[in-house]
C-alpha cells in the first residue's frame, strides 16, 4: 500500500550517478564567465524533467495509484487547494484510492472536486473517508494513454533542446565579449551537447518505464 502525507511532495532525483554529473559540470563550472550559465541550464533541465516524471504519476493506468489525484484541487474554506494538503491518500487495493480527509468537514468538498475533476472518476463517502474506485481500462484506452504520453515526451523534449540552443546562446555572447576562449566555447558547447543527450535519456527511460506500467494487463 501506497500512501502520501500531508505536504504530497516527494523528492526527485537524477538517474545519473552523481560522479557523471560532477565531471559532466567540471569544465564550464571551472569557467568563471560560464559557472552562472551552466547553473541556470542545469537547473532548467532540471525542471523540466521533473515537469515528465509529474505528469507520468498523474496519468491513470490499469492500477491505482494516488498520484492519480494529483491535480485534484479542493475549495478550503476560500481557497483552492492540492488534495494531499487537506487529506491522507492511499491505495488499500489495487482498484481503489481512499482519501482520509484531515478534517470531517472536508469529506463533501473533497468528493466534489474529484468528481468534478473531470478524471473521470465516481467517488463515494461514508461521512469519513472518500472512496475512489479505479475503473479497469481497456486494451484502447491503454493505448490512447500511451499515446497521449508520447505527445508528452515529444515537448519535453523540445523543451530541453531549447535550453541547450539558449545555452549555445549565452556561450557564444560570452566568447564575442571576449570572456571565453575559443577552446572553451568548443568545451561549453560539448558540455551542453552532453548535459542535453544526458536529460533526453533520462526523460525516454521515464517514458518508457510508464509504457510498460500502462501496457501491462
Amino acid at each position: 500500500m501506497s500512501v502520501v502525507n500531508r505536504t504530497g511532495m516527494t523528492s526527485g532525483s537524477s538517474n545519473l550517478p552523481e560522479g557523471d554529473w560532477i565531471a559532466m559540470a567540471s569544465a564550464m563550472a571551472s569557467i568563471p564567465a560560464l559557472k552562472s550559465v551552466h547553473t541556470q541550464l542545469k537547473t532548467r533541465m532540471e525542471k523540466t524533467v521533473e515537469d515528465f516524471r509529474a505528469n507520468l504519476l498523474s496519468t491513470r493506468t490499469g492500477r491505482a495509484s494516488v498520484h492519480m489525484l494529483d491535480q485534484v484541487k479542493v475549495d478550503y474554506y476560500g481557497s483552492d487547494v492540492p488534495l494531499s494538503q487537506v487529506a491522507q491518500l492511499s491505495t488499500p487495493e489495487s482498484q481503489l484510492i481512499l482519501v482520509s480527509p484531515w478534517e470531517m468537514a472536508m469529506v463533501a468538498p473533497i468528493e466534489k472536486a474529484i468528481r468534478t475533476s473531470n478524471l473521470g472518476f465516481n467517488p463515494m463517502h461514508d461521512g469519513k473517508v472518500v472512496r475512489v474506485p479505479i475503473p479497469p481500462m481497456n486494451e484502447e484506452r491503454r493505448r490512447e494513454a500511451v499515446k497521449h504520453l508520447a505527445g508528452v515526451l515529444e515537448d519535453h523534449k523540445t523543451a530541453i533542446r531549447n535550453i541547450r540552443r539558449d545555452g549555445n546562446d549565452l556561450v557564444k555572447k560570452a566568447a564575442k565579449d571576449k570572456t571565453i576562449s575559443a577552446d572553451d566555447e568548443k568545451r561549453a558547447n560539448e558540455e551542453i551537447q552532453q548535459l542535453t543527450d544526458a536529460e533526453i535519456k533520462r526523460v525516454e527511460e521515464l517514458f518508457k518505464a510508464k509504457e510498460k506500467e500502462i501496457m501491462t494487463v
